[in-house]
């Protein structure tokens, strides 16, 4: 967060609001994607309670952080979203798809506001429409969907990350009760008073005690127009949430009923009650919307909750799930893991060094050293996997957010899709993930769009009117490989032949499937009759192979005609430490990344066949693979003139092997990836280079490339 010299964001205690902001936007975005992964896994002919009970929480959770930093607008629209999903949970209202509608399109919008009050520009989200829509709903009216548009810009003003949080909600002004105790340390409760003082309109608090007393607990007056639950909140991030009490003000020397030295209540009391103990309600009911339930609160600081409590849960109860969630995870920022990763790696180099000198030690005569050596590598192999293992992310970060986009996108084409994800769990590097989702999102929407047809077309043609959109991640080899398939009506050999050539693209028709089919890959290239607002301006396919080629993966297409087509998309895992094998070529030393070696064997005498004048060609079992003579590809200088290389190295990529032709094989290790490009230059043939345990540089081969060089 920006500082700024505003007195209200300075922190004279020592506690320092701009950790409080970023807790809370994390937060919040945790509780908006679990909301709208809830909202779309619900059945509304069979809502389930304790569903809307979780999704009433994920509101909740936002709204009480929102009130409490002054976000007005987020507490605005949160506070109507609660409303209408208290009478779905007190079953006053029954799910309706209009509802889920509704919400999602609140959801999209609360993501712009806070994106906003980060400081991503824009200016106010204009939530009339959606407000007035959830008003409606929660009178029993009903409301036309499809026009509710994207969140809209209102005012565009320029958009920082507020550095003192805004006046909070307009509530009545009201004084409580505060009362503090039961803490191993009650100094503090003093940093409960510097809030008052850094927090602008908050309001104002005053003692009502001369310090702790004897029973230990410190009591305040507060003057305040926030609720209990945003009080509550806020004051959880100084102090446990069961050390706290509020209530109104009662009679004598400002004692809560209960309280040591209270005096007896002369009559049952008729206050609705405030606090979060004694089976409170929580806020005071405004509007149509009930008080939410104290045990469906949680603390701004604690982990987003991931599924429903049980109803009955008592608040401490509740309060320890929070911390365990909590103590569960730990946000640490890239930079230090990256910075941890390349320890790691200085690590990995060191200990080969240590490796490689101790080669002529007598294990006789060094028991000691040899054992700790070999001690010393077992732990850095299981230290790097550790480290590296980090970094790594479930495709279902990836995979998760096509639900929802896979239905509007539908709904507006008047299509009926499933979306069916297989492998989930594959995982791949955290900075591959943020780059490959752009290229997915393009492929799934284009196999909607282009792919499945109308439910009319589907069921003349004889298929279910619902068409079934796949996606699959899996590891092969060394690579990740992500499948997006559907069954729609494929690609018209004939349709993209006539398209190319009226965009001037050479189109033989002696073309094979294959190149027919990346013909679609062609810059300006689609196949859309009319350009609409989902796609047809042919933008889209030739940046997805940019963009995966940048990767260092390829992009692979199959279709049949009137069954659907597949795009496979094939990338490196990216691994800044990888097995390798390290061949040699004259006096040079080469690594093979691991997972591309399938086999080596010496050559035979006529093992090795000529094709025309140049192309070499082995056989090895009955299968022909093209040959490529390393010495040769990199012009390695030879001294030994009479030597002819006799070993070869099988490998494979892309699905194609190819036969590398070496001097010999120096063994398997670990190496460290050193980005040849951001420190030298781009070099054909070579995706990094390492540095050996003897301190020489070895360049770690591109085996995609040398297929690739064996076809042409």
């Amino acid at each position: 967060m920006a500082e700024t010299s505003n007195d209200g964001a300075h922190m004279s205690a020592g506690i320092d609001l701009s950790q409080f902001f970023q807790v809370f936007f994390e937060e919040a975005g945790e509780n908006l994607g679990t909301m709208e992964q809830m909202l779309l896994e619900l059945d509304v002919s069979a809502a389930d309670d304790e569903e809307l009970n979780a999704i009433f929480r994920c509101a909740h959770s936002v709204k009480g952080g929102a009130a409490t930093f002054g976000f007005t607008d987020v507490a605005e629209l949160t506070h109507q979203m609660e409303a209408l999903l208290d009478k779905l949970r007190r079953h006053e209202l029954q799910p309706t798809a209009q509802m889920v509608d509704v919400l999602l399109a609140s959801g999209d919008a609360l993501k712009a506001q806070l994106a906003r009050h980060q400081g991503s520009g824009g200016g106010e989200i204009d939530t009339t429409e959606l407000l007035f829509s959830i008003k409606t709903l929660c009178a029993g009216g009903t409301v036309d969907t499809q026009a509710l548009a994207a969140p809209v810009v209102a005012t565009p003003v320029a958009a920082a990350a507020p550095a003192t949080p805004r006046a909070p909600l307009k509530n009545d002004v009201r004084v409580i009760e505060l009362t503090i105790g039961e803490l191993p340390d009650m100094t503090q409760a003093d940093s409960i008073v510097d809030l008052f003082k850094e927090i602008t309109g908050l309001g104002t608090i005053e003692p009502l005690d001369g310090g702790a007393g004897q029973d230990g607990m410190r009591r305040f007056k507060v003057t305040t127009a926030s609720s209990d639950s945003d009080l509550l909140d806020l004051f959880t991030f100084h102090v446990p949430r069961e050390s706290v009490r509020l209530a109104p003000i009662g009679p004598g020397y400002g004692f809560h009923e209960g309280a040591p030295g209270a005096p007896p209540p002369e009559a049952p009391s008729t206050d609705p009650g405030y606090g979060f103990f004694d089976d409170a309600p929580g806020a005071p009911v405004e509007g149509a919307a009930a008080a939410p339930a104290a045990a469906d609160v949680a603390p701004v600081g604690d982990a987003a909750p991931k599924a429903a409590a049980p109803k009955a849960a008592a608040p401490k109860a509740e309060a320890k799930a929070g911390a365990g969630l909590d103590s569960a995870t730990l946000r640490v920022s890239i930079e230090k893991v990256d910075q941890l990763i390349n320890l790691v790696g200085e690590l990995v180099i060191t200990q080969a060094m240590l490796a490689q000198n101790s080669k002529g030690i007598d294990p006789g005569l060094h028991q000691q050293l040899t054992s700790g050596l070999a001690d010393l590598e077992r732990n850095t192999r299981d230290l790097q996997e550790a480290v590296m293992s980090i970094r790594m992310i479930p495709m279902s970060m990836v995979f998760n957010r096509f639900p929802r986009m896979l239905r509007d996108l539908a709904a507006k084409l008047g299509k009926k899709v499933d979306l069916v994800t297989v492998g989930e769990a594959t995982e791949l590097d955290k900075g591959m993930v943020e780059k490959i989702t752009d290229p997915l999102t393009h492929l799934v929407r284009n196999s909607c769009d282009h792919g499945i047809e109308s439910p009319a077309d589907r069921v003349a043609k004889g298929k279910p009117e619902t068409g079934t959109i796949t996606l699959v991640a899996s590891h092969q080899g060394g690579s990740i490989v992500i499948e997006v398939r559907d069954d729609g009506r494929g690609l018209n050999r004939e349709k993209l032949i006539k398209k190319a050539r009226e965009k001037g693209i050479d189109a033989p028709d002696s073309m094979t499937d294959q190149e027919c089919w990346n013909l679609i890959f062609a810059p300006g290239f689609s196949t859309a009759d009319q350009v609409t607002d989902v796609s047809g301006r042919g933008v889209g396919m030739d940046v997805v192979k940019k963009n995966i080629l940048s990767l260092g993966g390829t992009v692979d297409i199959d279709s049949a005609e009137g069954y659907g087509m597949s795009v496979k998309v094939r990338l490196p895992l990216t691994l800044a430490i990888m097995d390798g094998m390290s061949v040699g070529v004259g006096d040079e030393c080469y690594i093979l990344p691991l997972g591309s070696v399938v086999e080596s064997f010496q050559v035979q005498p006529n093992m090795i066949k000529t094709i025309g004048t140049t192309g070499r060609v082995v056989e090895v079992r009955d299968e022909y693979m093209p040959v490529i003579d390393l010495e040769k590809v990199f012009e390695v200088p030879r001294f030994d003139f009479e030597h002819v290389s006799n070993i070869m190295v099988v490998v494979e990529a892309e699905g194609a092997r190819v036969a590398l032709l070496v001097d010999e094989l120096l063994g398997q290790q670990q190496v460290v990836v050193k980005n040849l490009e951001a420190n030298y230059r781009k070099v054909p043939d070579v995706s990094g280079a390492t540095i050996m345990g003897d301190g020489r540089v070895a360049l770690i081969l591109d085996i995609g490339t040398l297929v690739r060089r064996s076809r042409h």
